[in-house]
C-alpha cells in the first residue's frame, strides 16, 4: 500500500494540445528523459513501475488519444496517428535523447515512431509489442482478444491472473467507463488488420538506436518466436525474457522491468 501511494506521488498530470488531441500527460522523476507508451489496457500513473523509474528518469507517460480523458477527434483511426501525435508531444516539450518505452500497443507505436523520426530518441525498449505479421496469412499471430471474455484474455495476460486480471469489484462508474473506453479505442486501431501494419517491418531496418525487447516468459498473447521475429528486422537488436510475468511484466514484475531499463541505458 505505502509503495502504491509513492507511486501516486511520482507523476503529476498535465494536459497538452497537440493540434486537434487533447492529450493527459503525466510527468515526473529526474534524470534522463523516458517517454513510456502505454498499451491497449490504458495507463495507470500509479503503478510501483513509475515510481520506481520516476528515481532514475524524468519520465513522460502520456494517454494515447482515445483512452483515459484523452480527445480522440472523428477523423483519427489508426496507430500511424498516434505516432504523428506523440512525435509533436516530443517537439511541443523538447524531449531530447529518449528512452523510448513502448509496451504491447505502446511497443508498435514506439516501433513505428522509430521508424520516422530517430532524432530525439537514443535508445528503444519494446516490451511485448505487436504490430506486425511474421506468419502465415491464414493464421493469427496474436490470439483474438477482442472474440473471448476479459477473464479468459486475462489468463493469457497475466502469469498470476487472480492478482492481476481485470475484476469490476470496487470500481466506480467512471472507471468502469474509462475500461470500456479503452477497449473500444483499441478495437478501432488494431482490428483491420488485426494487430499489425503491414508495412511496418518493411521500415524497421533504418532504427540505428540500441534497441531492447523485453517479453514475460509466461505471455500468452506474444510468443516468444513473434518477439525473436520482430527483433530480426532491427539491426543489433537484443531480446530478454522475464521470469514470473505475462504480457504486461512492468505490472507483475516491476523491479525487474525497471533494473533491465536501468542497465540498458548504461551500457
Amino acid at each position: 500500500m505505502a509503495e502504491t501511494a509513492t507511486a501516486a506521488r511520482a507523476l503529476t498530470q498535465e494536459r497538452i494540445t497537440c493540434g486537434e488531441v487533447e492529450l493527459d500527460v503525466y510527468r515526473g522523476g529526474s534524470g534522463p528523459s523516458l517517454l513510456f507508451l502505454h498499451g491497449g489496457g490504458g495507463l495507470n500513473p500509479a503503478a510501483p513501475a513509475f515510481s520506481m523509474l520516476a528515481r532514475h528518469f524524468s519520465v513522460t507517460a502520456p494517454v494515447h488519444p482515445g483512452f483515459g480523458s484523452s480527445s480522440l477527434p472523428f477523423w483519427m483511426d489508426s496507430v500511424d496517428d498516434f505516432v504523428h501525435v506523440h512525435l509533436e508531444l516530443m517537439e511541443k516539450l523538447d524531449l531530447r535523447d529518449v528512452i523510448l518505452v513502448g509496451t504491447s500497443l505502446g511497443g508498435w507505436v514506439a516501433a513505428d515512431l522509430a521508424t520516422k523520426n530517430r532524432a530525439r530518441i537514443s535508445r528503444l525498449v519494446l516490451v511485448s509489442p505487436v504490430g506486425i505479421k511474421v506468419g502465415p496469412r491464414e493464421k493469427l499471430d496474436i490470439p483474438d482478444v477482442f472474440a473471448m471474455s476479459m477473464k479468459d484474455a486475462d489468463k493469457l495476460m497475466f502469469a498470476n491472473p487472480d492478482k492481476f486480471g481485470f475484476t469490476p469489484d470496487g470500481k466506480s462508474d467512471e472507471e468502469l467507463r474509462v475500461i470500456a473506453r479503452n477497449r473500444e479505442t483499441m478495437a478501432l486501431v488494431t482490428w483491420d488488420p488485426y494487430m499489425h501494419s503491414p508495412k511496418l517491418k518493411h521500415r524497421l531496418h533504418v532504427i540505428d538506436k540500441p534497441t531492447l525487447f523485453l517479453r514475460g516468459e509466461k505471455d500468452g498473447l506474444v510468443s516468444q518466436s513473434y518477439v525473436e521475429a520482430y527483433a530480426g528486422f532491427i539491426p543489433g537488436a537484443k531480446v530478454e525474457t522475464i521470469a514470473g510475468a505475462g504480457h504486461a511484466p512492468q505490472a507483475e514484475q516491476a523491479e525487474d522491468f525497471v533494473s533491465r531499463i536501468l542497465r540498458f541505458a548504461k551500457t
